[in-house]
């Protein structure tokens, strides 16, 4: 996310992957407090930097460094807070056009550190070349292709050449079916690539704390083919779409040396997180998404190539689930937690607050200090 804001134009350039003991940090803090004094007096507001084309320069470097599913949520509530409409579908769309180039994990095998003395970001930035729209202002006053003018890769191992990228696209992917109509993601670089295509027998849990209760039962019903679903983890359900998205592998599996499996569920994951695993189903279970009606033994279908996630039920049946589902009691009936349930929005509209939204008719109005 760091590197996200620093292709936005909203920090100093070459900062974002700073190693985290690197003195250069001190630096980057005495240079960033003297930078904002100085857009004070030039009245350099952060609604002059952003705008949908820098917004697009840093999903695209998201994609490239094939970033934490995360910055999803993240960049669509900071955008619809701008006023910009961004959706899934732009992931989804800058996706299949970019390259990832960082070869740093849980995608690839370097870590951040290694990415930073190859270059960092800037080097990245001026691989990608034509995908990064160079002519969107920065804080420090230049333009991001100013910022990023003649920056090198160092090793081009760790940060790759846009003609030997790690991956020739979908640092993130976007899927949609009868179990996620209005989106969920996956990371394909972080799954075993054998399961980006699978079909596979449901084995639900009802939330949390009925997985870890019979995970790891010997007499749990489930092989290496299964898919695991994890319901009531979203923001309202969950609440707050915590990061239990990483779902645990059977103890019993991992004794048979199974390291991936298909897992699917309305929660988060960490970005140094792997795994096959299918994160933010919208709408959720607990407000009466689909993910709320599958049951144990449905065939789930995933299909990362084709952005593909159904239950093989037909309409009818998951009409008649539907009808039958009984909505689970509010967690909270006052207080914060009313208010949070009441107003958040879901995973593909950035889990923000619905009344943060700004509206595209209200560019004009007057900023509130």
């Amino acid at each position: 996310m760091t590197s996200a804001a620093e292709a936005m134009g909203m920090t100093l350039p070459g900062f974002a992957s700073i190693p985290a003991p690197d003195s250069r940090h001190a630096q980057m803090s005495a240079q960033t407090g003297r930078r904002i004094v100085e857009m004070v007096w030039e009245d350099l507001k952060p609604s002059d930097v952003i705008t949908a084309k820098s917004i697009d320069n840093a999903i695209t470097t998201i994609l490239a460094l094939s970033g934490s599913t995360n910055a999803i949520v993240h960049m669509i509530a900071l955008a619809r807070r701008t006023g910009v409409e961004l959706t899934l579908d732009r992931f989804d769309e800058l996706s299949r056009r970019t390259p990832v180039l960082a070869n740093v994990r849980p995608t690839g095998q370097y870590l951040m550190e290694d990415f930073f003395y190859a270059g960092g970001l800037p080097a990245m930035l001026a691989e990608l070349g034509d995908l990064i729209d160079g002519t969107q202002a920065t804080v420090n006053g230049r333009t991001l292709g100013e910022n990023i003018a003649g920056a090198e890769i160092f090793n081009d191992t760790v940060i790759r050449r846009r003609s030997n990228p790690l991956m020739p696209d979908n640092g993130l992917a976007v899927l949609r079916g009868n179990l996620a109509p209005n989106g969920a993601v996956i990371k394909p670089g972080a799954a075993d690539p054998k399961l980006h295509v699978h079909t596979g027998r449901a084995v639900v849990f009802s939330d949390y704390n009925d997985m870890a209760a019979r995970i790891d039962d010997d007499n749990l019903d489930i092989d290496e083919n299964s898919v695991i679903v994890l319901q009531n983890a979203g923001p309202v359900g969950a609440p707050g779409m915590p990061e239990w998205g990483q779902l645990p592998i059977p103890k019993k599996l991992l004794q048979k040396d199974v390291r991936d499996m298909v897992r699917i569920s309305d929660a988060r994951m960490s970005g140094t997180s792997y795994g096959a695993c299918v994160l933010h189903i919208a709408p959720e279970s607990f407000v009466g998404g689909p993910l709320a009606f599958v049951r144990d033994g449905d065939l789930i279908e995933l299909d990362v190539p084709a952005r593909k996630l159904n239950v093989k039920i037909s309409d009818e049946e998951m009409a008649q689930r539907r009808a039958a589902w009984t909505p689970p009691k509010p967690r909270f009936e006052r207080g914060f937690g009313a208010m949070h349930q009441g107003h958040v929005l879901q995973a593909d509209s950035g889990c923000d607050f619905d009344f943060l939204v700004r509206k595209k008719d209200a560019q004009d109005e007057p900023e509130i200090h």
